[in-house]
Protein backbone atom coordinates (compact mmCIF):
# COMPACT_ATOMS: atom_id res chain seq x y z
CA UNK A 1 0.00 0.00 0.00
CA UNK A 2 1.55 3.22 -1.05
CA UNK A 3 0.80 5.87 1.58
CA UNK A 4 1.46 9.40 1.12
CA UNK A 5 1.34 13.12 2.11
CA UNK A 6 0.79 14.39 -1.32
CA UNK A 7 -2.44 15.02 -3.70
CA UNK A 8 -0.84 12.14 -5.91
CA UNK A 9 1.35 9.36 -6.20
CA UNK A 10 4.64 10.46 -8.50
CA UNK A 11 4.11 8.33 -11.53
CA UNK A 12 0.63 7.18 -11.22
CA UNK A 13 -2.59 8.64 -12.03
CA UNK A 14 -5.45 8.46 -9.83
CA UNK A 15 -8.33 6.36 -11.68
CA UNK A 16 -10.79 6.17 -8.87
CA UNK A 17 -11.53 8.16 -5.29
CA UNK A 18 -12.36 5.75 -2.37
CA UNK A 19 -13.91 8.01 0.07
CA UNK A 20 -11.85 8.95 3.50
CA UNK A 21 -10.18 6.35 5.68
CA UNK A 22 -8.76 7.33 9.02
CA UNK A 23 -7.44 5.66 12.09
CA UNK A 24 -7.13 6.27 15.32
CA UNK A 25 -5.49 5.21 18.83
CA UNK A 26 -5.45 6.34 22.00
CA UNK A 27 -2.26 5.43 24.22
CA UNK A 28 -1.24 5.28 27.40
CA UNK A 29 1.97 4.73 29.45
CA UNK A 30 1.87 2.54 32.49
CA UNK A 31 2.60 4.17 35.93
CA UNK A 32 6.24 3.04 36.16
CA UNK A 33 7.18 5.21 33.07
CA UNK A 34 4.83 7.93 33.69
CA UNK A 35 6.64 8.56 36.66
CA UNK A 36 9.91 8.50 35.25
CA UNK A 37 8.42 10.46 32.53
CA UNK A 38 7.48 13.03 34.91
CA UNK A 39 10.95 13.39 36.22
CA UNK A 40 12.17 14.01 33.34
CA UNK A 41 10.01 16.98 32.68
CA UNK A 42 11.33 18.35 35.90
CA UNK A 43 15.11 18.04 35.26
CA UNK A 44 15.03 18.30 31.80
CA UNK A 45 16.30 15.74 29.01
CA UNK A 46 14.66 13.20 26.35
CA UNK A 47 11.47 11.95 27.23
CA UNK A 48 11.93 8.65 26.15
CA UNK A 49 8.54 7.28 27.91
CA UNK A 50 6.41 9.51 26.46
CA UNK A 51 7.80 9.06 22.68
CA UNK A 52 7.63 5.87 22.69
CA UNK A 53 4.12 6.08 23.31
CA UNK A 54 3.34 9.07 20.83
CA UNK A 55 5.06 6.79 18.14
CA UNK A 56 2.95 3.35 19.06
CA UNK A 57 -0.03 5.89 18.82
CA UNK A 58 1.02 6.63 15.39
CA UNK A 59 1.80 3.59 13.77
CA UNK A 60 -1.21 1.84 15.46
CA UNK A 61 -3.52 4.19 13.95
CA UNK A 62 -1.62 4.11 10.70
CA UNK A 63 -2.33 0.26 10.25
CA UNK A 64 -5.60 1.28 11.44
CA UNK A 65 -6.29 3.55 8.13
CA UNK A 66 -4.05 1.05 6.11
CA UNK A 67 -6.68 -1.67 6.75
CA UNK A 68 -9.63 0.42 5.72
CA UNK A 69 -7.86 1.60 2.10
CA UNK A 70 -7.65 -2.48 1.78
CA UNK A 71 -11.40 -2.69 2.37
CA UNK A 72 -12.03 -0.36 0.06
CA UNK A 73 -10.14 -1.79 -2.68
CA UNK A 74 -7.81 0.76 -2.40
CA UNK A 75 -3.99 0.68 -4.08
CA UNK A 76 -2.65 3.75 -2.23
CA UNK A 77 -3.81 6.48 0.14
CA UNK A 78 -3.15 10.29 -0.62
CA UNK A 79 -3.09 13.47 1.20
CA UNK A 80 -2.49 11.71 5.00
CA UNK A 81 -2.78 14.37 7.69
CA UNK A 82 -1.74 13.34 11.08
CA UNK A 83 -3.31 15.04 14.30
CA UNK A 84 -2.56 14.80 18.28
CA UNK A 85 -3.96 15.40 21.62
CA UNK A 86 -2.91 14.93 24.53
CA UNK A 87 -6.43 13.11 27.09
CA UNK A 88 -4.66 13.88 29.97
CA UNK A 89 -1.53 13.71 31.78
CA UNK A 90 0.63 10.41 30.27
CA UNK A 91 -1.90 9.68 27.26
CA UNK A 92 -1.89 10.44 23.64
CA UNK A 93 -4.76 10.34 21.40
CA UNK A 94 -3.21 10.03 17.62
CA UNK A 95 -5.58 10.42 14.57
CA UNK A 96 -4.40 10.04 11.10
CA UNK A 97 -6.45 10.57 7.93
CA UNK A 98 -6.12 10.43 3.77
CA UNK A 99 -8.33 9.76 0.66
CA UNK A 100 -8.04 5.98 -0.57
CA UNK A 101 -7.83 5.59 -4.24
CA UNK A 102 -7.29 3.04 -6.78
CA UNK A 103 -4.07 4.63 -9.33
CA UNK A 104 -2.30 3.49 -12.45
CA UNK A 105 0.62 3.95 -14.26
Amino acid sequence: MIMVTTEYVPGYEIDEALGVVKGNAVRAKHLGKDLVGGLRGIVGGKMKEYEEMFLEARDYAEQEMKEKARELGADAVIGIRYSSSSIMNGTSEVMVFGTAVKIKK
